[in-house]
């Protein structure tokens, strides 16, 4: 890692013993002489009990681009657990440190972005923003966005050198941040809780196999329950527990059709507790038993 850029918070970096847990195949700095935007790709290795990522203050995305693992994430309060997979972009908030463990299935490969703070906010300034809610962008980011992951494919491919590149790429990249996940000025409030329902969303999604409350649910996306329910049921027109419902019976509904799996293999796959919820479930949502949608 550098740590002498005008630009980008790195010093926090210092300490961190990066050998232990990747090898650095590309660095903008030192391959294209980029002083305005860090792209680094890496490959990780498979398997981490323990790491403790620094708190900088840079816009810091993370793309997976091969590779699969079980995240587990700590910031100071409980676990949170995430898929690692690709395509699966992620918005580290910035100032926060966390503790990260995770188990792969094999090698991991990473494109990672730093945007420099002072970009982020200079552009926040200029679209009329006085403040910047980072966890509420991170959020959103993590509830998809098809072209921000492919600008950062995108910059951690390109072969341009000098920083002119650079410059524009942070630029795109804080503009369609500010406007793609955090919204104009005057619809921040509501713009904010849409993002964050739809990364409720992507959690349900995430880990719809597992036990999830909606404590858990709203621990992650930085709302209370009772929050929560209210802009969920807003934004959906549903609760988020119906909601979670329909999308495990979806799930068991694709595997009725795809696969051969007995309603017992299905039932725990799609986070139900046992055949009998997942009938009962099934037949609330659909109106028939699973065994009669898999014959139709």
């Amino acid at each position: 890692m550098v740590f002498d850029s005008a630009h980008l918070d790195l010093q926090p970096y210092a300490g961190f013993a990066m050998d232990s847990y990747v090898r650095r195949t590309h660095c903008s700095w030192e391959d294209a002489d980029w002083q305005s935007l860090l792209v680094q790709r890496f490959h990780h290795v498979p398997v981490v009990e323990s790491m403790e990522l620094p708190a900088a203050a840079d816009l810091h995305l993370i793309l997976p681009v091969a590779g699969r693992a079980v995240m587990e994430t700590r910031a100071g309060g409980p676990w949170h657990r995430r898929t690692w997979a690709p395509d699966r972009l992620e918005l580290a908030v910035p100032d926060r440190s966390v503790l990260r463990r995770y188990r792969g299935d094999g090698p991991l490969r990473s494109i990672q972005v730093h945007i420099p703070r002072g970009t982020v906010e200079r552009t926040a300034a200029q679209l009329g923003s006085r403040e910047v809610d980072y966890a509420s962008m991170a959020a959103s980011v993590a509830a998809g966005d098809p072209l921000l992951v492919e600008a950062v494919r995108a910059v951690g491919s390109a072969a341009e050198t000098g920083d002119l590149y650079a410059e524009a790429s942070a630029a795109f990249l804080a503009v369609h941040l500010l406007t793609r996940h955090c919204g104009a000025p005057e619809r921040r409030g509501p713009v904010r809780e849409d993002a964050r329902v739809r990364a409720a969303i992507a959690l349900m999604r995430d880990r719809l196999a597992e036990p999830l409350t909606l404590a858990d649910v709203a621990d992650e996306v930085h709302l209370s329950v009772f929050h929560l329910v209210r802009v969920f049921r807003r934004v959906t027109g549903q609760t988020p527990h119906r909601y979670l419902t329909r999308l495990r019976v979806e799930e068991a509904k694709r595997l009725l059709r795809e696969t051969d799996f007995t309603v017992a293999r299905i039932a725990p796959l799609c986070g139900f507790a046992d055949p009998g919820a997942l009938s009962t479930a099934f037949l609330r949502h659909t109106g028939v038993r699973p065994s009669a949608y898999r014959n139709s």
